[in-house]
């Protein structure tokens, strides 16, 4: 039985994309128990993120994709922490507009396993909202973590560049939806929800579209 548990901080800043900035409340995950942790989406406020991680050994920052809402206070933790940045590689060039100096530590993989405090997130590559998009599932706690892929009421936005509206209806059907239902959702801003959910609303999304 894992002895991992979730923790929510949010943290706000702003979104910029395409000529645009909006003020954003970002939920930053941190999965893991009382001796180390991984970060799952550093936004906004690096010593904010590193207070609630403490004196737990930061194993992991995994960003869900390269928007720099989710990104923006990963370098910065990093570097505060030792942790490493791992990111999905389809994603590297929206990381490079925040962070053009500094590339991730690590590339995402579909299919791979981090592990921190007995969890188990599996990698499940879900493109759309971004090309290099990931959820984290973990079948043990019965969470996935699904950045802006999925949201309660709907799929991130993908009216912005690098998005695209078939794709992420195709991931969330393919690698979301197919998941058992009390699989609660954990998403990047906002409430939770749970696949039972949401499921039995996809064909309104497809039908609203983007």
């Amino acid at each position: 039985m894992t002895t991992a548990r979730i923790e929510r901080l949010v943290t706000s800043g702003t979104f910029s994309l395409d000529g645009g900035t909006w003020d954003v409340d970002n939920n930053v995950w941190l999965v893991g128990d009382d001796e180390e942790v991984v970060v799952v989406d550093a936004a906004h406020d690096a010593a904010a993120i590193a207070a609630a991680v403490g004196d737990r050994r930061l194993k992991a920052i995994v960003c869900t994709h390269a928007h720099d809402d989710h990104i923006d206070a990963a370098p910065a933790l990093a570097d505060a922490t030792g942790a490493t940045i791992w990111l999905h590689p389809d994603d590297l060039p929206l990381w490079r507009r925040t962070h053009p100096d500094r590339d991730p530590d690590a590339h995402l993989v579909d299919g791979q396993v981090i592990e921190a405090a007995g969890a188990d997130l599996t990698v499940l590559h879900t493109p759309g909202h971004a090309p290099g998009a990931v959820c984290l599932y973990d079948p043990g706690l019965g969470i996935v973590l699904t950045g802006d892929t999925l949201f309660r009421g709907g799929p991130g936005a993908t009216g912005r560049s690098y998005s695209h509206f078939p794709t992420i209806i195709a991931s969330i059907r393919d690698r979301l939806l197919t998941l058992p239902p009390e699989t609660r959702v954990l998403t990047g801003h906002g409430e939770p929800t749970t696949i039972g959910e949401e499921a039995p609303h996809l064909d309104e999304w497809i039908a609203r579209g983007h």
